[in-house]
């Protein structure tokens, strides 16, 4: 038995480990490559849903009659969407604003189905920082983790010793919500088994 090939609409190896944690395997990768830059005055839970809706309709019109899945991770802390940092200045900034706060993740997740139609959910998170020492934070820092990662940290790193609390899913965090991905693949069909045939 069959059946139609999973591709995923992303560059991210957390979220490819993420899948493979619960036994599934995307068949191909394909990287959507859009324009990440957020709208004038658009808030961080529409942002994350409105660029895994975008990834996934770019990926979608190159792989017909597959199941198509993007997502994608915004870290916020009130109404600011925090960035990926490139650069040292900037992770530290990060720091410095979830320091001692809460702050929220929201992840978008959109599916399209061999039959063309598409699912979108929104997955959020809470997360509690501890009020971070200068030395945490330059020690931080020096380990690099925090190169591209939303919001400047890994919480999967050692950025899970800084961390006070998490309300929600963990795997959203790190970067792909796994139950609500396992349901919307599911709901809509898919097999892992018989895509691992094929």
């Amino acid at each position: 038995m069959t059946g139609p090939r999973l591709v995923l609409a992303s560059a991210s190896q957390r979220r490819l480990d993420l899948l493979r944690q619960i036994g599934i395997v995307p068949d191909l990768v394909d990287p959507a490559d859009i324009d990440e830059t957020p709208l004038r005055d658009e808030l961080p839970p529409s942002y994350a849903e409105r660029l895994a809706r975008e990834k996934v309709l770019r990926v979608a019109s190159r792989h017909a009659a597959a199941y198509v899945l993007a997502a994608d991770t915004v870290v916020a802390c009130g109404r600011r969407i925090l960035p990926k940092p490139g650069d040292a200045a900037t992770a530290r900034r990060c720091l410095e604003l979830l320091s001692g706060r809460r702050h929220r993740v929201h992840s978008g997740l959109a599916l399209v189905g061999p039959d063309g139609r598409m699912a979108l959910r929104r997955v959020d998170s809470r997360v509690g920082f501890k009020r971070l020492s200068a030395e945490e934070v330059a020690a931080y820092l020096a380990s690099g983790e925090w190169h591209e990662k939303a919001g400047g940290y890994a919480i999967q790193g050692r950025a899970a010793a800084l961390i006070r609390f998490v309300s929600g899913s963990y795997s959203n965090v790190v970067g792909l919500p796994l139950y609500e991905t396992a349901q919307l693949l599911a709901g809509r069909g898919y097999c892992p088994r018989c895509a691992a045939s094929s």
